[in-house]
């Protein structure tokens, strides 16, 4: 136990300095504010905008930005494009992080598991991890998408259970790393049952390739229901996303060209800051940057 004890300083220095070379990566301090921004205008948003994101109104059909009170213009019906595209963040950031965390729970399992099990139980596991690769995931993300019925928690499952292979991946491999260390060995000498050295000992420190892998998840998850948004299998108007909004504007992109802009910026905005912070991530967390 003593071992155990012993090793968890280095960890939380090792923290520490996690947290200092993250607070020196520029760009991943400002994916931080732009997502932080995004997340409060998505969720305080609509409240302090005059309009509905169901409202319609025939006589400000297709009204440029920056038109009265319409921030960023109106679409084919009228209705307010700024608090549409805000109440369409607030669904698309939903399935980028609930897909994320249920992906990153999986993966995180079937990692863990084969990882410190080995034998014939990893490598049964890691075997129907390649099987999942082999097959492009987009084929089978608008499979599902056309067979099952489309809503907000079917569209995050989708995008859940046919993401999480890479990082069950990746957290196979560090813990196979993990599973011969002082700590592990010194779990086991103390009795500690296998769960508990799985989950309390190994995973702790197998966190840094998750949370990294996480970051970039949900970049990932708000490409993939914007995509199958677009193509008309992800989520179902009147409810807003910003894939269905790129979808309802493709006919309008020469003479409302806003209405594909402004979410397609959105988009753009969110993806980008989720990879700022995943590149900071991956750079605070490398243990070959202790020295700096």
């Amino acid at each position: 136990m003593t071992a155990i004890v012993a090793h968890a300083a280095p960890t939380r220095w090792w923290h520490s300095r996690a947290v200092g070379r993250f607070m020196r990566h520029h760009l991943a301090l400002v994916g931080i504010a732009t997502i932080t921004l995004l997340v409060l205008a998505c969720a305080i948003g609509p409240y302090a905008l005059p309009y509905d994101s169901l409202q319609i109104d025939l006589r400000a059909r297709f009204a440029p930005p920056l038109t009265g009170n319409h921030y960023f213009g109106t679409d084919p019906l009228g209705r307010d494009l700024a608090v549409r595209l805000l109440m369409a963040g607030r669904v698309s950031l939903l399935v980028g992080f609930s897909a994320m965390l249920l992906s990153t729970l999986i993966g995180t399992l079937v990692g863990v598991t084969a990882g410190y099990r080995g034998g014939w139980v990893g490598a049964a596991l890691m075997r129907m991890v390649d099987g999942f690769l082999s097959y492009p995931s987009i084929f089978l993300v608008l499979a599902l998408a056309a067979t099952l019925r489309p809503s907000p928690v079917m569209i995050t499952v989708i995008i859940a259970v046919t993401s999480w292979m890479e990082t069950a991946r990746i957290v196979e491999a560090e813990v196979r790393s993990l599973r011969e260390r002082e700590f592990v060995q010194a779990a086991r000498m103390v009795g500690l049952s296998r769960s508990h050295i799985m989950f309390g000992e190994v995973l702790p420190n197998a966190m840094g390739p998750i949370i990294v892998a996480a970051s970039l998840a949900v970049a990932r998850a708000i490409l993939l229901e914007a995509y199958i948004s677009f193509l008309g299998y992800g989520i179902q108007p009147p409810l807003p996303s910003w894939g269905n909004m790129l979808n309802g504007a493709q006919q309008y992109l020469a003479s409302a060209p806003w209405l594909a802009i402004i979410p397609g910026a959105a988009i753009t905005i969110a993806v980008t800051s989720f990879n700022f912070i995943g590149d900071g991530l991956r750079d605070a967390l490398d243990v070959r940057n202790d020295h700096i």
